[in-house]
C-alpha cells in the first residue's frame, strides 16, 4: 500500500470535513452583522430575538470549525515534512499572520459578543460582531494568499532547493487570489442565506411561535441569498476564464476534451475511455464552450492529449493529466449544485416580494432541502480545485509524489487516516445533531 495516496486521502478527507463547516462561518457571520445592525438602527426587539437564534447556530459551527481546522496544519509536519521543507518560507508568512491576526480577531471579539449582551452598549455590541465577520474572512483571505500560490505561483525564486520569497506584494496581487477569494466569499454568502431560508421554511410551515423572526429571517435570506447566487455564478464564470490561461489542464478534464477545439463545444454528458483519451458517448453543444470562455462564437480550448504532448515537453516524461472522471463530474456537480441554488433564490425572493410565506408542502420540503446545496457546491469546487492541477501539488514547480514526507510509513499514515476519519465523522454527527437540535428548538431556547 501507498503512503502516497493515504496521505493524500488523509489531506483530501480532513480537508472535504473541515470545509463543510467554513463557508457557513464566514457567510453567517456577516448575515448576524446585517440583522443586528438592523437591530440597533430599528430598536425593534424582534430583531434582537433573531440575532439570538442564529447566533447560537453560528457559534456550534464555529467551534466544530475550529476543532476540525487544528489537524491540518499538523499533516503539513507529518505526512508532507518535504512539501513544509519546500514551501516554508513562502507558506508561513500568511499562515501567521491568519492565525496571530485574523484569528485572534474573530476569536477575541466572538467571546466578546456571545457574553456581552446587555453589558455594553448596542452599538458596541453590533461592532463586535461586525469584527467577527471582517476577522472570519480576513482569516480565509490568509489561507486562499497560500493556496492561490500553489494553483499560481509568484514572487518566488528556486535557491538550494527550496522556494524563497522574493515579492510579498506579489503574493498579495496574485490573479488567481482575486479570482479565488471573492468566489469563496460569495460561495459562504449563499450557504449561509440557504441554511437561514431551509430553517426558517421549516417553521413557517410548522407554524411555530414568533413566526415574525422567522418570517423576516425568509426575507433577509432571499434577499441575500439572490444576490450571493448571481455573484457567486459570474465570478465563478470569470474564474474559469483565467484557469484557461493558467491551468487549461484543468479545465480540459473538466470538460473532458480530449483534443483541442476552436471554436470549442460544452459536454452535456460524456462518457469516456480515460486510458485511451477518447470518448466512448458524447453529447455536446458546438462552441458553447468557447462562447462562456471568450464570449465569442470562436476561441480556442487546448485538450488533454495536445497539453501533454506540451506539458513533457516543458517539464519531462511523465503523465500530466489529472483524474478526468472526477474531474467531470466534480464540476457538473458544482455546476449543477449552483445552477438549482439559482432557481431556489430566485423562487425565495418571489415568495418575500409577493409576501407569500403560506408555503405549501412541496415548497417547505424544496427550501429545506436546498440547505444541502451550497455543501455540495462547495466540497465538490474544492475536490475539483486540488484534484484537477495534479501531478502538482504546487502548480508546475513541485509534484505531489515529491512532496510526501520520506519517513512516513504506510501502516503510520493508515493508522492516522482511520482515526482522524472517525474523529471527524463524531464531530460532524456533533455539529449535525447540535444544529438540528437548537433549530428545531426556535427561538425560545435563545
Amino acid at each position: 500500500m501507498d503512503a502516497l495516496i493515504l496521505a493524500r486521502w488523509q489531506f483530501a478527507i480532513t480537508t472535504v470535513y473541515h470545509f463543510f463547516f467554513v463557508p457557513l462561518t464566514l457567510g453567517l457571520s456577516i448575515f448576524l452583522a446585517i440583522t443586528e445592525t438592523i437591530y440597533v438602527r430599528t430598536g425593534n426587539e424582534m430583531y434582537k430575538r433573531m440575532t439570538k437564534f442564529w447566533g447560537h447556530l453560528f457559534v456550534i459551527n464555529f467551534a466544530i470549525g475550529v476543532a476540525t481546522g487544528i489537524v491540518q496544519e499538523f499533516q503539513f509536519g507529518m505526512n508532507w515534512s518535504e512539501y513544509s521543507r519546500f514551501v516554508g518560507d513562502i507558506f508561513g508568512a500568511p499562515l501567521a499572520i491568519e492565525a496571530l491576526l485574523a484569528f485572534f480577531l474573530e476569536s477575541t471579539f466572538l467571546g466578546i459578543w456571545i457574553f456581552g449582551w446587555d453589558k455594553i452598549s448596542k452599538k458596541l455590541h453590533a461592532a463586535t460582531i461586525w469584527a467577527v465577520a471582517i476577522g472570519s474572512n480576513i482569516s480565509a483571505f490568509w489561507i486562499l494568499v497560500a493556496n492561490s500560490w500553489m494553483q499560481e505561483p509568484v514572487g518566488f525564486a528556486i535557491e538550494n532547493g527550496r522556494a524563497v520569497m522574493t515579492d510579498f506584494f506579489a503574493l498579495l496581487t496574485n490573479a488567481h487570489l482575486w479570482v479565488q477569494f471573492p468566489h469563496v466569499i460569495t460561495g459562504g454568502m449563499a450557504t449561509a442565506a440557504f441554511f437561514v431560508l431551509g430553517i426558517s421554511a421549516f417553521h413557517i410551515f410548522r407554524k411555530s411561535e414568533d413566526q415574525e423572526v422567522y418570517i423576516n429571517s425568509f426575507k433577509i435570506a432571499s434577499v441575500y441569498g439572490f444576490i450571493a447566487t448571481v455573484l457567486v455564478t459570474l465570478i465563478g464564470h470569470n474564474q474559469m476564464v483565467h484557469m484557461i490561461q493558467t491551468q487549461p489542464m484543468k479545465v480540459a478534464a473538466a470538460e473532458a476534451l480530449w483534443d483541442t477545439e476552436n471554436p470549442a463545444s460544452l459536454s452535456i454528458f460524456t462518457i469516456g475511455d480515460e486510458q485511451n483519451r477518447k470518448d466512448i458517448f458524447a453529447i455536446r453543444i458546438p462552441r458553447l464552450l468557447s462562447i462562456l470562455a471568450y464570449n465569442s462564437l470562436d476561441g480556442e480550448i487546448k485538450g488533454i492529449n495536445q497539453l501533454q504532448d506540451e506539458y513533457e515537453v516543458k517539464y519531462g516524461p511523465g503523465d500530466y493529466v489529472p483524474s478526468v472522471i472526477m474531474s467531470y463530474w466534480m464540476f457538473r456537480m458544482m455546476v449543477g449544485a449552483g445552477t438549482i441554488m439559482l432557481l431556489v433564490a430566485i423562487y425565495a425572493l418571489f415568495l418575500t416580494i409577493k409576501s407569500k410565506f403560506e408555503l405549501k408542502p412541496w415548497a417547505r420540503l424544496l427550501i429545506f432541502y436546498s440547505i444541502a446545496l451550497p455543501f455540495i457546491a462547495n466540497s465538490t469546487g474544492w475536490i475539483l480545485a486540488e484534484l484537477g492541477r495534479q501531478p502538482w501539488i504546487v502548480q508546475g514547480v513541485l509534484k505531489t509524489e515529491q512532496a510526501v514526507s520520506k519517513s512516513a510509513g504506510w501502516g503510520e499514515v493508515l493508522s492516522s487516516l482511520i482515526l482522524f476519519t472517525l474523529l471527524y465523522a463524531v464531530l460532524m454527527v456533533a455539529d449535525v445533531f447540535l444544529l438540528k437540535k437548537y433549530a428545531v428548538a426556535g427561538t425560545s431556547k435563545h
